[in-house]
């Protein structure tokens, strides 16, 4: 994999870049839709390629690895093959998903102890089983295994969570180096850099991960109940300390609002399962602001549902849909919200190579905030 930086906007710190991949070239910066178990919810891969246009998606080795486990994924020659997607894939390596069974789980030195939410049998997820699994899978991109720092923690939680993070950074690079790609392709290792909201854990982090980084670096634990300003703060802080010629991803960020503060500070790629979450309940993101489709208000409003990236329905008859209970509303708001969110960072790209970011952004945060 290889980052090259193309043009940094005069007024911002806001990038366009590109990645290149055994599985195509990613311009950025990009939003990666969230196929969590080899599948982006309620969208058929035909249409996150040709409709969408979505040049890499993620895969989540907690899941996949409990279901349908290793030994279907490598019998079907990986990720890729399996689900019948030929352009970039990245893995999550389960640490947020670990995280978010807090009771369910017990940290130690060797790894994570918890029970399988599907069968409740015990599991032990450690850097070099992670490692293993990502080879298997077979993405792209792959994640090191690290404890994403719950908000809020004490400064002892959050020093011995990123100490224990940097511990198995170190494994995952050693598993990672004795091991091959399985598919005739290489993979790239991205550390993630933790910290909580800690500016100097967070510096000691980075320094820590940039030298285990060959073309790109993640931020992890941001997004998960902090404050914005203190989202914003320490992407900033981190984004200036990173080399330029490496690819910046921040985990699991987040609203369109969220996306342009960011890109705004330097980030490059971002992942969430906002979009499509959102889209199942109704929730419609556009240039114009959000709107809720269940509401009464579009009951009689037969104009387009967005004249941009929707215009084959109708206002009146998504909200039916949605009110009847048919699987199609959840497929119609899933593809919108997925088109529009590639629209605004292709967008953002354009007005990064124009050196016009800077005012559209203020223009488009104001808008993006607006409820319909």
């Amino acid at each position: 994999m290889q980052f090259t930086l193309e043009h940094t906007d005069q007024a911002t710190k806001a990038r366009a870049g590109s990645i290149e991949t055994a599985h195509g070239k990613i311009e950025t910066p990009i939003f990666m839709p969230v196929g969590t178990q080899a599948t982006v919810k309620a969208v058929d891969q035909s249409f996150i390629k040709n409709e969408i246009d979505a040049p890499i998606i993620l895969g989540n080795t907690y899941h996949l690895y409990l279901r349908p486990g290793n030994d279907i994924i490598k019998q079907a020659g990986g990720l890729h093959k399996f689900m019948n997607w030929d352009r970039a894939l990245l893995t999550d390596s389960g640490g947020f998903q670990v995280y978010s069974i807090s009771d369910q789980r017990k940290i130690k030195e060797d790894g994570v102890h918890f029970k399988s939410h599907i069968d409740g049998s015990k599991i032990i997820f450690t850097p070099e089983n992670v490692m293993d699994t990502q080879r298997i899978i077979g993405a792209d991109i792959i994640m090191a295994f690290d404890e994403c720092t719950p908000y809020p923690a004490t400064r002892t939680y959050a020093v011995d969570s990123m100490r224990i993070t940097h511990r198995w950074l170190d494994r995952c690079v050693s598993r990672f180096g004795e091991t091959e790609p399985l598919y005739g392709y290489e993979q790239e290792l991205f550390p993630i850099i933790q910290g909580s909201v800690f500016d100097d854990l967070r510096l000691e982090s980075t320094e820590f991960c940039l030298e285990r980084s060959k073309a790109g670096i993640a931020i992890g634990g941001l997004s998960v109940g902090e404050p914005h300003e203190d989202m914003y703060r320490i992407t900033e802080q981190i984004c200036g300390i990173i080399p330029e010629g490496k690819a910046r991803y921040l985990m699991g960020v987040g609203t369109p609002a969220n996306l342009l503060e960011c890109i705004d500070r330097g980030i490059d790629m971002f992942d969430c399962v906002m979009p499509t979450r959102n889209a199942r309940n109704a929730m419609l993101f556009t240039k114009d602001g959000t709107m809720n489709m269940r509401n009464k208000k579009w009951e009689n409003d037969f104009s387009p549902v967005d004249e941009e990236h929707t215009p084959q329905y109708s206002k009146a008859y998504l909200k039916h849909l949605f009110k009847a209970g048919e699987y199609l509303g959840g497929q119609i708001a899933s593809i919108h919200n997925l088109k529009f969110y590639l629209w605004l960072v292709r967008e953002a790209r354009r007005q990064i190579l124009n050196d016009t970011f800077k005012p559209w952004k203020e223009s488009m945060v104001k808008k993006l905030n607006t409820r319909l």
